[in-house]
């Protein structure tokens, strides 16, 4: 028979799932993939519950409810400060997964260079490749993840078309600081190209650290696409609900793709998320010292049974280096033993790249557990880390 798609045929089984399967054969607290072991808010889901008896369950709006197009927007204004048409700039998509995908089908050309930066989430990548680009990578350095601005600058070039920001950033827990931000901006309108800004932990910062995005800055208005996530601002990741912000012209081609992949999204989750946006700021302060609080917790626990821990400024996700553990293997290896040992799946962060010679001393831990759940798996690694 004829081969199937070469790209997609060629994936191999992402690390998510191995070590997901592996957690469940090994009855393994699972620290791998991130998403809270914890319901959303009450009134959120009361709020869907309700919508679903209304009548109104046939086809919404392709571009999204006008009650949470209004509520995106109303939110982009009161955080950062940025004026949009709800009307026309706003795409609520099935996830931000797909708000990446499409927004990349709505920019890229066969041919054209994307810029991202590694480590990077997973789906960057094959997204990219099957619509015939050619991605560009940056490598940002341990510990600090600080931007390379050498390298970055020369990775742009006449084909570039956009850059993939993730701030805040998975796996790093990196949140991009407004200098470099500002490079960046520099280097798009030299180039006179696009930023895709994965922004799905916007609301999930720590300590000093804020979130500015990049479209917030000067001559970067007409550049940007943003992209949020209610998954993550509401803990419900299982609803995939994200939206675009996005320039009039780019969110019609971006609505175009949402059609093409999607056509759209659940009406009474999309209801339920504008009630989520409407929240006073207290919510949103509230969630990210409770996360910031389970990133201390799991991060002192993991100092104690020998690990260093990489800064981590924002997102779910906080980055060990094995290697003062005296575990002889690299970060996949260490993550097979883990699970199989300590009953504890994390992920080897050595999967976020494509480029050779990836770090294989790091490996990434969820901390958006309940406390419970993370004081044994501490405990577990803490007892066991040392024989592995």
């Amino acid at each position: 028979m004829k081969s199937l798609n070469t790209m997609l045929s060629g994936l191999p089984t992402t690390i998510f799932t191995v070590m997901s399967a592996l957690a469940v054969q090994y009855d393994a607290i699972n620290l791998g993939q991130g998403f809270p072991d914890t319901e959303g808010p009450a009134d959120l889901i009361e709020a869907a519950a309700a919508a679903l008896r209304d009548g109104r369950n046939q086809y919404p709006p392709l571009t999204g409810v006008p009650e949470l197009r209004a509520a995106v927007a109303r939110s982009n204004a009161r955080f950062y400060g940025i004026e949009v048409d709800p009307a026309t700039e706003i795409v609520v998509t099935s996830g931000a997964t797909e708000a990446i995908t499409a927004s990349l089908m709505a920019i890229v050309d066969p041919g054209d260079e994307v810029v991202v930066l590694e480590p990077l989430y997973d789906t960057y990548l094959p997204v990219v490749r099957a619509l015939g680009a050619v991605a560009r990578p940056v490598r940002l350095t341990p510990p600090d993840w600080s931007l390379p601005r050498a390298a970055l600058e020369a990775a742009f070039g006449p084909r570039t078309k956009a850059i993939l920001l993730n701030s805040p950033m998975n796996p790093t827990g990196k949140v991009f600081r407004p200098d470099e931000l500002a490079f960046i901006a520099d280097l798009l309108t030299r180039h006179d190209a696009y930023a895709i800004c994965d922004e799905v932990y916007e609301h999930l910062t720590f300590g000093n650290a804020r979130h500015l995005p990049l479209m917030a800055l000067p001559g970067m208005r007409e550049r940007c696409v943003r992209i949020g996530s209610a998954g993550k601002s509401f803990s419900l990741t299982g609803w995939k609900v994200g939206y675009v912000t996005a320039p009039a012209a780019i969110a019609a081609c971006v609505a175009k793709a949402h059609q093409l992949l999607t056509f759209t999204t659940a009406p009474n989750l999309q209801r339920a998320v504008a009630v989520g946006l409407d929240k006073d700021t207290d919510y949103f302060t509230t969630l990210a010292a409770d996360m910031q609080d389970r990133r201390d917790q799991l991060s002192e626990g993991l100092r104690a049974a020998g690990f260093d821990i990489l800064p981590c400024d924002g997102s779910y996700f906080v980055i060990a280096d094995i290697r003062p553990t005296g575990f002889a293997g690299d970060d996949v290896a260490f993550c097979r033993a883990l699970t199989e040992r300590c009953r504890v799946a994390a992920i080897p962060v050595s999967a976020f790249y494509d480029t050779p010679d990836a770090p294989r001393h790091l490996v990434r831990f969820a901390f958006c557990k309940k406390k419970e759940v993370l004081a044994e798996a501490v405990a577990r690694i803490q007892a066991g880390v040392r024989t592995l």
